[in-house]
């Protein structure tokens, strides 16, 4: 599995709470994740060591989305990174998302995306 055209969001993530310390963004405008988004972190989220970067508490969640043409009824579905491997072999092309989330206090940001699949064209539209 090789991830192809990763886009990190650590700036603007950087942006965002350098924003939240200089008084520019609230607590309530950074911790505003929607309740599906907290819903599908505690179900099928997975968790990692890194601690919230609003409220400290709280481990944050890693919350995994997979997007695109090819993936009909899985678009748009919450996937276990285990699940990606399998997915990278099966399917042409398609766009992960993963989403950090903290359980406690709500903050939620877009961590990275990056593309995945074998890189060819479904076997549907082969000439």
């Amino acid at each position: 599995m090789r991830p192809r055209l990763v886009v990190d969001y650590g700036l603007a993530k950087r942006a965002a709470l350098a924003e939240l310390r200089a008084g520019a963004l609230t607590r309530d405008e950074a911790c505003d994740a929607h309740p599906y988004l907290l819903r599908a972190a505690r179900y099928h989220g997975e968790p990692t060591d890194k601690p919230c970067p609003i409220c400290g508490r709280e481990h944050l969640t890693h919350v995994t989305y997979v997007y695109g043409d090819e993936l009909g009824r899985y678009e748009g579905r919450v996937k276990a990174t285990a699940d990606l491997a399998e997915m990278d072999r099966e399917y042409g092309e398609f766009r992960v998302y993963v989403v950090e989330v903290c359980q406690g206090c709500a903050w939620n940001h877009l961590s990275v995306s990056y593309v995945l699949g074998h890189g060819h064209e479904p076997r549907s539209q082969r000439g």
